[in-house]
Formats: structure tokens, C-alpha cells, sequence
């Protein structure tokens, strides 16, 4: 019970993390999509600006979630040395990305769906299915789960008082 009470309160703060990533990762997108990269803007060639854009917005709020999972959601001990964990966050990042990037272009490419409202389902969408991929990698691939954690009981920490106080259990 109490792993599963750890892993809801890991849900809920990467859930949490993930809707400020997602503010910022729509706010960028449509801050680029609006402005420098418009389809009336001369930036980026002609057809690939809203790709381009997905891309930079992603690349941002991926910067955003590094600081906040290591921070918050995943906190504790590291499972791998900084610069392993930095590759393998930046590695499942770029499948997200890739994820992400692909239903933009299939929709606003492949299927025609051109307009900026179109643009944002499709964004959504990309970074709903991103979101699973991160989810999954980041808890089997990059950081250490608290909930994966062993927990000391009340009974451990009175028999030995260097038990590691946040892990105690309410028993």
C-alpha cells in the first residue's frame, strides 16, 4: 500500500510538471507560430516553420522538465552518474520529440490541416503521446522512483536512528 501511495504522489507531481510543460510548451509554440516563424514570416523556408516551431517549443519545456523532475518529481538518490542521466533523459526526450513533432507534421502535412487551431489539437495530441514515452522511460531508464524505494518503518527508526526519516511509513 504504501509503494502505491508513493507512486500516486510521483503521479501526481509529474502530472503537475507536465501541465506547466505543457503551458510552456504551448505558449512557446504559439509565440513562434505567431511570430517569427507565421506563414507570412520570411524565417525557416516555406512549408516546415510549424514543425520547426514544435520543435524549438519542445526543446524548451524539455529544458523546463529536466529542472523540475530532478528537482521534484523524481528526488532522491540518482540512479546514474549526471552526465549517463543526462544522455538517457535526453535520449527518451528526443523519441517524446520525435513523437511530438511527427502527428504536426502528419496532420498539418499529411492530412492538410493547416489552420492554427488544427496546428494546436495536433500539438496536444503529440504531447499527450509524449508524455506517456517520458513518463515510462523516465521511471524504468533515467531517475530513481520513490516508490520503488524500500520504506522504514516506525519499529526501524526507533531500533536505529540513522534510518532515513523521509521514507518513514505512517505504521
Amino acid at each position: 500500500m504504501d509503494r502505491l501511495r508513493a507512486r500516486a504522489a510521483e503521479l501526481l507531481r509529474f502530472g503537475a510538471v507536465g501541465l506547466a510543460g505543457i503551458v510552456v510548451n504551448l505558449g512557446v509554440f504559439n509565440l513562434l507560430r505567431l511570430g517569427p516563424l507565421a506563414p507570412h514570416a520570411e524565417v525557416a523556408g516555406d512549408d516546415d516553420r510549424v514543425v520547426t516551431a514544435k520543435i524549438i517549443a519542445t526543446l524548451t519545456s524539455i529544458l523546463f522538465a529536466w529542472v523540475a523532475h530532478r528537482g521534484w518529481t523524481f528526488r532522491g538518490p540518482s540512479r546514474h552518474r549526471p552526465i549517463a542521466e543526462l544522455a538517457l533523459f535526453g535520449l527518451i526526450n528526443a523519441v517524446a520529440l520525435a513523437i511530438e513533432a511527427a502527428v504536426v507534421a502528419v496532420s498539418h502535412h499529411g492530412l492538410g490541416y493547416t489552420s492554427l487551431m488544427a496546428d494546436n489539437v495536433a500539438s496536444v495530441l503529440g504531447i499527450g503521446l509524449g508524455t506517456i514515452a517520458r513518463y515510462v522511460g523516465f521511471s524504468l531508464f533515467v531517475f530513481s522512483s520513490e516508490a520503488d524505494a524500500p520504506h522504514v518503518s516506525a519499529a526501524e527508526v526507533a531500533s536505529d536512528p540513522a534510518a532515513p526519516l523521509d521514507r518513514l511509513d505512517d505504521d
